[in-house]
């Protein structure tokens, strides 16, 4: 594919100690597992990360670095990703954003177009950026914009013939790339990071339940952000859900949830997420009540029963629009 630039590192704990360029360094001498040089597993090589604690461990062998070693291979990764997908779609003569609006336009696939409203929102652009990146599309002949009939402020953006012959063609290329770059993980590891990565984008995005899923009236903000309010407040950082808002007349009021509780435990197993309340209300769904264990204050545990049994008309409406990341909150 070509020789491409060395991607920047970004500043900080993962780059600080980086040689910029070079040969590798030699074999790192042994010593015993600190909190930032975690013992290896198995039989897994050295990576440059591994390389980067160790250094850290001996500057400052007082520090966790232990969430440096997700974020700096996350950081790493993403760069090679970015760039190894960026050669497939210049071989197609597109970049990233050209390419993601091609396949969300492709994906929604309304027979007269997409309300550029909507596309924003799918693409979770500003109105000034999607504008601009629909301008461009015209100009190469891949969409067509008219104007909404429905709504006259509005455009309808579809793709041309021209538009859907080349998606055809990139996404098998950018399907493959992205095959090629997962090969070292078999099915089973793939299936293991899949959940992985689920269990921490579902408690940093917002979401809403199912339609299937009762409605138990409270808004709550995911761990790390129980924490931040915790620590402005000058209380205890708690890992848990922080109650944000309760519904008047709802099932949390009913149960005596009070806005600024902390739900750190459900059916007596810990919170750490908004998946384990979902699985823990899946759980108790036969027997109808799900005890919670909430913190109020800076050491006030206490313990509410939640009324999770079936009622009419208490389901939240679906919506096929996936919730902004900036949003940071479960509607239940």
């Amino acid at each position: 594919m070509g020789t491409k630039p060395r991607p920047k590192p970004r500043p900080g704990l993962d780059s600080e100690l980086e040689p910029e360029a070079g040969p590798e360094p030699g074999p790192e001498p042994e010593r015993e597992p600190g909190p930032s040089q975690p013992a290896a597993h198995g039989e897994a090589a050295a990576d440059s990360v591994d390389r980067l604690l160790a250094s850290w461990n001996e500057t400052r062998p007082d520090l966790d670095l232990s969430p440096v070693a997700i974020f700096a291979r996350v950081n790493r990764l993403n760069r090679t990703f970015d760039a190894e997908l960026e050669t497939t779609f210049n071989e197609h003569g597109l970049n990233a954003a050209e390419f993601y609006s091609l396949v969300t336009l492709r994906r929604l696939g309304e027979p007269d177009g997409v309300s550029q409203r909507r596309l924003m929102r799918a693409l979770n652009l500003s109105s000034g950026t999607i504008s601009t990146r629909v301008d461009r599309l015209v100009e190469r002949g891949l969409v067509t914009r008219d104007v909404d009939p429905a709504d006259r402020r509005n455009s309808r953006v579809a793709l041309t013939a021209q538009g859907i012959a080349l998606f055809e063609r990139v996404t098998p290329a950018h399907i493959a790339t992205e095959n090629r770059l997962l090969a070292a993980l078999d099915p089973t590891q793939r299936d293991q990071l899949i959940d992985l990565l689920r269990a921490l984008l579902v408690s940093l995005e917002g979401t809403n339940p199912e339609p299937t899923f009762p409605r138990l009236g409270f808004t709550l903000a995911p761990a790390h952000v129980t924490m931040a309010i915790r620590r402005a407040a000058g209380l205890p950082e708690t890992v848990g859900l922080i109650v944000r808002a309760v519904e008047p007349g709802g099932r949390a009021e009913q149960a005596g949830t009070m806005v600024g509780d902390v739900l750190t435990s459900a059916d007596e197993q810990p919170l750490r997420s908004i998946a384990s309340l979902y699985a823990a209300i899946n759980n108790a769904a036969e027997k109808g009540v799900l005890p919670l264990g909430v913190l109020r204050g800076e050491k006030t545990p206490a313990t509410l029963r939640l009324d999770i049994g079936p009622r009419p008309g208490d389901q939240p409406q679906p919506t096929d629009i996936a919730p902004s990341p900036r949003v940071q909150e479960h509607q239940l």
